[in-house]
């Protein structure tokens, strides 16, 4: 039992250093002054949000690690970018008409159905 409170703290400590370098800046100032004033918030402090377009994501979170387009719903063309954490985390983005719609965590590097 007290090995496997170790190992997550371990995992923890690890984890929390791992995002706490993850720091690095994907824009600049003159590149978001014209969104609006909430997006640049979530921008700056490294958040994604339902409505959000690709190049937005991008200055939050930077490149993708996979993208993959997708049958058009309605219509409408959908694209899908993964985002990864290592081997366990994992963040799937859809976008509908070049705007966020869903965001899709991981349960240990699995989507759900």
């Amino acid at each position: 039992m007290k090995l496997g409170k170790s190992f997550y703290a371990i995992l923890f400590v690890m984890m929390f250093f791992l995002f706490s370098c993850v720091s690095s800046i994907r824009y600049t100032n003159e590149e978001i002054k014209d969104f609006p004033l909430d997006v640049q918030q979530k921008i700056i402090k490294g958040e994604v949000a339902p409505g959000m377009i690709p190049q937005q994501v991008r200055y939050a979170w930077g490149s993708p690690d996979t993208t993959k387009n997708l049958e058009p719903q309605g219509g409408k063309p959908r694209e899908e970018w993964i985002y990864s954490s290592g081997i366990l985390f994992k963040t799937k983005l859809i976008f509908v008409d070049g705007k966020l719609t869903y965001i899709i965590s991981s349960d240990f590097g699995r989507f759900p159905e």
